[in-house]
Parts: C-alpha cells; structure tokens; sequence
C-alpha cells in the first residue's frame, strides 16, 4: 500500500540556519518532510503546542498542512512564510540545518491514504533516525551532483525516506493494509477495497463485509473517513491512475482496465472529474515538467 501513495515530483533543498530564526510553511496540494541533519529547533502548529526537534527527527507533513520551524517555541503567525527563493548566506557558523523536501501535486490531489494519517507526523531519532539522516545525506548529494538518471534516484531516495518514517509510525499505531484507523467496521472494509481496487465494489458487498446494514454502513463509513464509500473508492483507483499516467507508457484504455472502467471514456470522465485534467494531458504535463526539471 505505502509504495503507491506517491504521484507528484519531488522537491527538496538543504536549509541552514544561525541565531534566531524561523519560517512558516503554509497549505500546499501535496506532502512534505523535514529531515533535522544538525542542531536543535522547534516544530509549530496552529493547534498543538511547541515540539522540540533535534538532529535525526523526521517531520513528514502527509497532506500539506499549515506549520513552521524555529529556533524557539512562539505562534505560527508570528513566523514570516518561507522564502521561495535562494537564502541569503549565512554570516557565520550554522548552528541548525535540516533538508526540506516536497511532493507537489498542481494537477492533482493527495492521496486518500494520507488525508486519513494525523497531517504532522514526528518519527523520533531516538527510533530510527539514523536511517532517516543517511536518505536525507544520499538525497543532498544527489541534488549537489545533477547527472544522467537523477530525478529517478531523487524520487526513490524520497520515497523511501517516505516509506521509512510511516512504517516506523505504523508500527507503532496502526497498520499499512490502509488508511489509519481504530475503527474495526471500517477497517474491514479498507481491507476489501484496498486488496483489489479494480473491482466493481458495490456498498452491499462491503457493507456485508462489514456486517452491518447497507444504511448504517454507509452514513458510519461517511462519518469515520469523511466521504462515502462509493467516493472513497473512486479516489483510490484515480490515485493509482494518476501514478500509471505518470510512471508509464501504458495506453489510457489499459489503465482503466486495470482499474476497473468500463471503459477509457468513462475512465476520462472520472479523472476530469477528480484532477480538472483530461488523463492524457495529466501525462504530457507530467512529462514536460519532469524534462524540465532535469535540464
């Protein structure tokens, strides 16, 4: 399940910082991680109180939300919005340094799988974060030295710099069959959807999965995920879709095949629908914006 939530291209740079500082990253179509390489500093919410971050600590952000770094614990709104461009050198030693890293979505939406995770997730050095600085180490070198193949590498270094923070997590709060949830009517639900999104699942058949009526079913699913199950699973397959558009040659009427459409018309249709795009022109803007990053 974790290795197909990723279907936007990756973003990161090495950041350094002395004295006082801080920035406040605001709402974006996508997710994104913080990886602490050096020093100490603070992690901001709007609704949660201050966390200490030292080197090791991983930040992953699963769908864009609102926060910010610091030297020291104070408002998000007191911290002015990250610069978008270069960072004026350094006058002296850095005392704080971290790699800042993004999957950005313009034509897209996060995966589902995400939106159901708490939208900050902290995975301690203290439980792995040595793993996590060498991916981050791996992915700088990557970005230092541009060569032949380097937006493949850069994508598989983030996505298992991804993959290794949620699994620490999942271990110790739930379970990568799915989204995260306590919630066992749903879950054996998830469990069907996910163990085979091409099929044709109708709120009857997962509601007797999930023994209970097809009503109670559908307005309990509604209430636990946010969306009825019918759109939950629409969102999955078009996820999955837009990954294939991406990372494929496959013909648009193989990839609704696979997906379960009826056919590339109404496989059209939905993913309009969810992305404002047409499948095809997902893909060529994909593939423009991944030459574009390599040149």
């Amino acid at each position: 399940m974790i290795g197909s939530i990723r279907t936007g291209q990756v973003y990161a740079r090495r950041i350094e910082e002395a004295g006082s500082w801080g920035w406040r990253y605001d709402e974006f179509t996508g997710s994104g991680f913080h990886v602490v390489l050096r020093g100490q500093g603070w992690l901001l919410t709007e609704d949660a109180p201050p966390r200490a971050l030292r080197a090791g600590d991983v930040v992953l952000i699963t769908s864009g939300a609102r926060h910010g770094l610091s030297s020291r614990p104070c408002a998000l709104y007191d911290l002015p919005p990250e610069p978008t461009g270069a960072l004026p050198p350094l006058s002296g030693h850095a005392d704080f340094e971290f790699l800042c890293g993004a999957y950005r979505l313009p034509h897209g939406k996060v995966h589902d799988y995400l939106t159901t995770l708490p939208s900050l997730i902290v995975a301690s050095s203290e439980t792995g974060g040595r793993q996590a600085v060498t991916l981050a180490e791996m992915l700088l070198t990557d970005l230092s030295a541009p060569r032949p193949g380097a937006e493949a590498t850069r994508s598989a270094l983030a996505d298992l710099l991804l993959m290794h923070v949620l699994r620490q997590w999942l271990q110790e709060n739930g379970s990568a069959d799915g989204p995260y949830t306590d919630d066992p009517v749903v879950a054996r639900a998830l469990r069907h959807i996910h163990g085979a999104p091409h099929r044709n699942w109708t709120v009857a058949e997962l509601s007797t999965a999930a023994e209970m009526s097809r009503t109670a079913f559908t307005r309990h699913f509604t209430r636990v995920l946010g969306k009825p199950p019918r759109d939950y699973l629409a969102g999955v397959r078009l996820s999955r879709a837009a990954r294939l558009l991406r990372e494929s040659d496959a013909p648009l009427a193989t990839v609704a095949r696979e997906l379960g459409y009826s056919s590339e018309f109404a496989f059209g249709a939905a993913f309009r629908r969810a992305y404002g795009i047409s499948p095809g022109r997902f893909r060529n803007t994909s593939r423009t914006e991944h030459h574009v990053s390599a040149t």
